[in-house]
């Protein structure tokens, strides 16, 4: 019973994780001069625009069944939405803001695990506590996995920009892949990767809580 609430609490802060660090990244794209996100409806707390099939909805159902069934974080409980439209045209400098506007979703999620690491640090127990270490978990996947430099993820769009313009454009255009890579990462790549992305997470929660939240 303890399992299946905790999965519970992770899903419900999967939620919010997800929406904030998406509309964060059309929130600054928007007031740095570019309305695609808007037009695109993506300027929006509702998440139904965001729902990508597989990394929304099928990928993180899995993670919270595998919780509630064995107990353990056997695989990340995370997400991430179907692509944003960005026209980097619209950008004064389009390096430095299309940087701006990754690093929004970034710390959108450092700030909601910051919000969860206040509750443990002041000492809170019982069922609040619980969610709030729940909510922290989230957010510190979301920060950890989407730094992998991964096409589709918020690392690859950092790196994009400082490679030269053909191999960029083939990177670019891998992220119509994503599925392939996260599943690679899941099956093929299982013990060296998610460990990257646990030390990525840990500052997360370092930062947010004074803690490793992963071992």
């Amino acid at each position: 019973m303890e399992d299946l609430k905790f999965a519970a609490y992770l899903g419900i802060s999967l939620v919010p994780a997800l929406v904030l660090h998406e509309y964060a990244h059309a929130f600054v794209a928007v007031r740095l001069g570019d309305p695609t996100p808007k037009r695109w409806g993506r300027l929006t707390l509702n998440p139904k625009p965001l729902i990508d099939p597989f990394g929304s909805l099928i990928l993180p159902a899995l993670a919270l069944i595998l919780v509630a069934a064995r107990g353990e974080l056997l695989l990340p409980v995370f997400a991430y939405a179907k692509p944003m439209p960005v026209d980097p045209s619209y950008f004064k400098n389009p390096r430095r803001d299309q940087a701006y506007v990754v690093l929004a979703g970034l710390l959108a999620n450092i700030a909601l695990a910051i919000a969860g690491g206040l509750v443990i640090r002041a000492g809170v127990t019982g069922e609040l506590g619980t969610f709030a270490l729940a909510w922290l978990i989230v957010n510190a996947y979301m920060f950890g996995f989407q730094l992998m430099p991964v096409p589709g993820f918020d690392g690859a769009k950092l790196l994009a920009p400082f490679l030269p313009p053909r191999p960029r454009q083939v990177f670019v255009n891998l992220e119509q892949y994503l599925v392939l890579f996260v599943l690679v990462i899941f099956f093929i790549l299982a013990g060296p990767l998610p460990s990257i992305v646990n030390a990525f997470a840990n500052v997360a929660c370092n930062l947010a809580a004074g803690v490793d939240c992963f071992g």
